[in-house]
């Protein structure tokens, strides 16, 4: 499994979190290792920057999905 960190960011006050370059890079490595799971990531559509994607795979690959995200997030470094 790959060795990922994911960056914990604050939430606002109103509860929704805000586009930032880190969370930018956090889909990156979240979408890259749905892919090393096994999984098919779809570019459903794009409006502007705004993407629309799709996830779709077997339960097993999900599962490993599930386990190489919170292997990832162990490791993250708490801010």
């Amino acid at each position: 499994m790959p060795t990922t960190s994911f960056q914990t960011a604050s939430t606002p006050a109103d509860g929704q979190p805000r586009d930032t370059p880190d969370n930018a890079d956090d889909f990156a490595r979240i979408l890259a290792l749905a892919r090393e799971a096994g999984m098919l990531v779809t570019l459903d559509g794009q409006i502007g920057r705004q993407k629309y994607q799709s996830i779709a795979g077997s339960l097993q690959a999900f599962r490993r999905f599930a386990q190489a995200l919170c292997d990832a997030s162990v490791q993250a470094p708490v801010r």
